[in-house]
């Protein structure tokens, strides 16, 4: 019996499978390179994958802390940058101001002895100087017509009189012809009217102030307050606000013996009075012109006369002689009025005796006036300062002002600019000024070079 043994045939594709077998040898070995290749492709993806992997838990761990840095050094670079532009374009800083003149300038010497009258009282004034000096103690005496300085001076202060200006007109009565007569039968010093007659206002003042007209004073008086007793009210009021102490009025003429002050009190209020213009111009008439009148001549003796502008004088038994004159110098270019007042003097020509008396009083007072330099061209007066440095600042005129021995101008410095630092020689910084009296003088005052402008290193820091 024989026996048959199969063999299987390979399938395609498998090893030892005929053509199969054939063309497997073939593709051996680039299989094997595909899958090396394909291995090392995987491994270099792998790589990349761990090394992006690495890489990005690296950036979460430290990258914002390095951008907050850098973050910050932008800011603060910034700001300082700011800081360095806000700087250098702010204002230049401004000069810090210094007085440095000395506040008092003092006038050398000391008055010479006055004139003084040998009996009554007496005293001298120069309003322009602030000067007042008297001839000793003072008691209230009878002053006569010198009452009617204060009188004069109520009258123009609620009624003024501007220049070209005479004030209201009044047409005079029966009365009015009626008092001037019984003023004249009692020796009184008087102005006749007459009914019907038209005075103005500054009539009625110059004919008070230059024939002491005692009617004039009480119709002014009556027409000012109501009644002459309500006007003497007022004159003593004034009288107190000028602290004219030792004086007290009972009539607006000074013909009663009880109107009693002293020469210094009542030149407090001529000093005042002459400061009004229609006063001032009725005193310095040696005479004037009325219509019913006519020519009435001032009693006031050397008005008109040797520079005497005025102003009042008066008499009556109990004040004997009295005169208030008013003396106009020039000193050194300036103009001045010496105010002297005397009472009680005594004599035949009794009014021709105040008046010598005064004269003599207000010129020994007036030759003792001297100029006196306050300011003076390039004297420091203050220092302005800028970056710690400072500069002079000096007057750029001199002045002077009218003086008495021993007295003492006060200088001040009135700053109106503060030039910023960089600001060239002769910056105005301001007004240098000297007071002596009722006299003011003034200088500018400047730097005397540039000043000092700050580095750039202090303008930064």
């Amino acid at each position: 019996m024989n026996a048959s043994v199969s063999v299987p045939t390979p399938a395609e594709g498998e090893p030892g499978g005929g053509a199969s077998s054939s063309s497997g040898a073939a593709e051996g070995p680039t299989g094997a390179g595909a899958a090396v290749a394909e291995a090392t492709t995987l491994g270099a993806k792998k790589t990349r994958a761990e090394l992006r992997a690495a890489s990005a838990g690296t950036e979460r761990h430290w990258h914002p802390r390095r951008w907050l840095v850098a973050a910050l050094v932008v800011v603060l670079v910034g700001a300082v940058a700011l800081v360095a532009v806000v700087r250098l374009r702010a204002p230049l800083p401004s000069a810090e101001i210094t007085p440095g003149a000395g506040p008092v300038v003092s006038v050398s010497g000391s008055p010479a002895p006055l004139a003084w009258p040998s009996t009554g009282e007496a005293a001298v004034a120069i309003p322009k100087l602030g000067v007042v000096s008297q001839s000793g103690a003072e008691a209230p005496v009878p002053v006569a017509s010198l009452t009617k300085v204060m009188t004069a001076y109520l009258v123009l202060k609620d009624h003024p009189l501007p220049a070209g200006d005479d004030g209201p007109s009044f047409t005079m009565t029966a009365a009015d012809a009626a008092a001037f007569v019984a003023d004249s039968g009692q020796d009184q010093s008087s102005v006749e009217v007459a009914p019907g007659e038209v005075l103005d206002e500054r009539q009625l003042l110059d004919g008070l102030l230059v024939h002491s007209a005692n009617n004039f004073a009480d119709f002014l008086a009556a027409w000012d307050a109501g009644s002459t007793s309500a006007f003497v009210a007022e004159m003593n009021a004034e009288a107190a606000a000028l602290g004219m102490h030792n004086t007290h009025f009972v009539d607006d003429s000074g013909f009663n013996a009880q109107s009693v002050s002293t020469p210094a009190d009542m030149l407090k209020v001529a000093t005042l009075a002459l400061q009004e213009p229609a006063f001032a111009a009725g005193v310095a008439m040696p005479d004037v012109t009325l219509p019913v009148a006519g020519q009435v001549s001032s009693y006031t003796p050397l008005v008109g006369t040797e520079n005497v502008i005025g102003v009042k004088s008066g008499f009556t038994d109990a004040a004997g002689g009295c005169d208030i004159l008013a003396l106009h110098q020039v000193v050194a270019g300036q103009s001045v009025v010496v105010l002297a007042a005397v009472t009680g003097q005594q004599g035949a020509d009794v009014l021709g005796v105040a008046g010598a008396a005064a004269h003599a009083l207000a010129q020994s007072a007036s030759a003792q006036i001297v100029a006196q330099k306050v300011l003076t061209a390039g004297e420091e007066v203050a220092k302005a300062s800028t970056v710690g440095e400072a500069v002079p600042v000096v007057t750029t005129r001199s002045a002077e002002v009218l003086a008495w021995p021993g007295q003492h101008a006060t200088r001040t410095l009135e700053v109106t600019a503060h030039p910023v630092a960089g600001t060239q020689a002769g910056a105005l910084v301001g007004t240098a000024n000297a007071t002596l009296g009722t006299q003011v003088v003034h200088a500018p005052a400047r730097t005397t070079r540039a000043l000092p402008r700050p580095s750039l290193a202090q303008r930064l820091f």
